[in-house]
């Protein structure tokens, strides 16, 4: 793995500056300026990009098309324009900036610099234009350190006080995105992989139920990304576990340019729905590709409705550049897991009946996807087929009984269970 070798900035020791630079680390041994990023007179808190004169390799996102000179802005506080707002932290690496980095100042161009130089997709940001220089992020913890980092990731939870050791595990993981705790972790052939905790409040061992959920949908067909769990020390007589997930946005040694489906979205003017993130795969993927890519996107709302995943919202679904044709492809499902709270409804817009989790909802609008009713209704079997088996699979992947009877009662409660043996049940 390449990490800058000189020149890394500090959090304790950097002067706080308004202009900061974006570099595409899609090959990281030659990264490349992109623009210059800055923070906005008119909004408080809010970032504005202008592409560099000799940019000419692609726009960052639909919203950002290559214009000299251009200033863009969402003129929305606390954001950033097109692409760059997925190359800031979320809730975790926020928190780790504040309460651990403290940098001088906290403004979106401080989460954005010190989210580091090996965050989602291929975009970082430097203190020169001149230079490659993201901060220091110090030398990544191995599979040795596990739990030595899941001790820290638990002093940070309940704000123990900060000692170096915990300041030196932890701060690899605040280049991630996502609201719960995360990690980098360096594995033995020098690759590194994320990384997650359960939260010290969770229910349930979250990190095992994620993998057999995640490992549940890959049996549905669907592509989601590569995860293991890791045991960790049982915390109150109870066993826990860490999860491993294998990075999507990494081809070998190139970083691959990725954008979320709240920024496609976002860059297209359309709302947050299952629906309309069909139509961006549509427009930008290959045309060999988007019949499958558009009944891939509809068999993973079917399956995180009956799974009971009502967290899936325009940030846990993301598409990607393919390096080979400079095309886009919906990249592998991650964060699937059951949300445990038995809503009744999506985070994202599932059909005319708006985020309802229902299979009726579901079929309202087929046509985004590009299929008829039977094929739309095979596929929903096809889905639902295993879904039915869910229970037998997490015992299998070594589901605790009392966190089964928990998610026996999302999961197969009536609203959801009754819908599945009906589409089951019916004639083909």
């Amino acid at each position: 793995m390449t990490r800058p070798a000189i020149n890394a900035v500090s959090p304790r020791t950097y002067i706080p500056q308004d202009r900061l630079y974006v570099w595409a680390m899609i090959n990281p041994l030659s990264p490349t300026l992109v623009g210059e990023v800055g923070l906005s007179r008119l909004v408080a808190d809010c970032a504005t990009f202008t592409y560099a004169p000799d940019w000419r390799n692609l726009a960052l996102s639909e919203d950002m098309p290559i214009i000299l000179g251009q200033i863009f802005t969402t003129g929305e506080r606390n954001t950033a324009p097109g692409a760059l707002d997925d190359a800031r932290p979320d809730r975790w690496g926020e928190r780790i900036i504040r309460h651990i980095d403290r940098p001088a100042r906290l403004s979106i161009l401080e989460m954005l610099l010190f989210a580091g130089d090996d965050r989602f997709g291929a975009l970082s940001i430097s203190t020169s234009a001149e230079q490659y220089i993201p901060r220091d992020l110090g030398p990544y913890p191995q599979l040795k350190d596990l739990a030595q980092l899941a001790a820290a990731v638990d002093d940070v939870q309940t704000q123990a006080p900060v000692t170096e050791d915990i300041r030196r595990l932890i701060q690899p993981g605040v280049t991630l995105g996502g609201a719960r705790p995360k990690a980098l972790l360096q594995t033995d052939n020098g690759a590194s992989v994320i990384i997650k905790f359960g939260e010290l409040d969770d229910p349930v061992d979250t990190p095992l139920i994620e993998h057999a959920t995640m490992t549940l949908a890959a049996r549905a067909g669907l592509s989601v990304a590569q995860t293991a769990v890791l045991p960790l020390p049982p915390r109150y007589g109870k066993a826990r576990h860490a999860l491993t997930i294998e990075r999507f946005d990494r081809m070998g040694p190139y970083r691959v340019h990725c954008q979320s489906a709240h920024t496609a979205l976002r860059a297209a003017g359309l709302e947050h729905s299952y629906g309309n993130l069909a139509t961006i795969l549509l427009r930008l993927g290959h045309p060999d590709r988007q019949i499958a890519m558009r009944e891939e996107l509809f068999k993973r709302m079917v399956f995180n409705i009956l799974i009971d995943n009502t967290d899936d919202h325009e940030r846990n679904h993301s598409i990607s550049l393919n390096l080979a044709d400079g095309y886009h492809d919906l990249t592998p499902a991650y964060d699937v897991v059951p949300s445990l709270q038995n809503l009744g409804y999506q985070a994202l817009i599932v059909g005319t009946a708006g985020s309802e989790s229902s299979l009726e909802n579901a079929l309202t609008q087929i046509n985004e996807y590009g299929i008829k009713m039977p094929r739309a209704i095979a596929l929903m079997k096809e889905v639902a087929s295993v879904v039915d088996q869910w229970a037998a699979h997490f015992i299998e992947r070594g589901v605790s009984p009392g966190d089964m009877e928990l998610l026996t009662a999302s999961i197969d409660r009536d609203a959801l269970k009754q819908q599945r043996q009906a589409l089951l049940d019916a004639r083909a």
